[in-house]
């Protein structure tokens, strides 16, 4: 499985939502992203690439897009 699949999965399965609506996720924006849907993503995105975010990089992912540009960071290209 690519990168992206593990991704757009990871964001499909913890925000409960269509993979094809992932790539227009923003946080808040969506009603399962919220707090506890953040968590969520973020436990699911450190399971799928064996990473460990740093709270930074967790306050700071606010899009699906922003998440790729976070996870260049733990060398993982999407």
């Amino acid at each position: 499985m690519s990168n992206l699949n593990k991704y757009v999965d990871a964001f499909a399965a913890a925000l409960e939502v269509a993979p094809d609506q992932v790539p227009s996720l923003v946080y808040g924006e969506s009603p399962s992203w919220d707090s506890v849907g953040h968590m969520t993503l973020v436990a699911r995105l450190e399971d799928a690439f064996d990473i460990m975010m740093e709270m930074d990089d967790i306050i700071d992912l606010s899009s699906f897009e922003k998440g790729k540009e976070i996870l260049r960071k733990y060398d993982v290209d999407i």
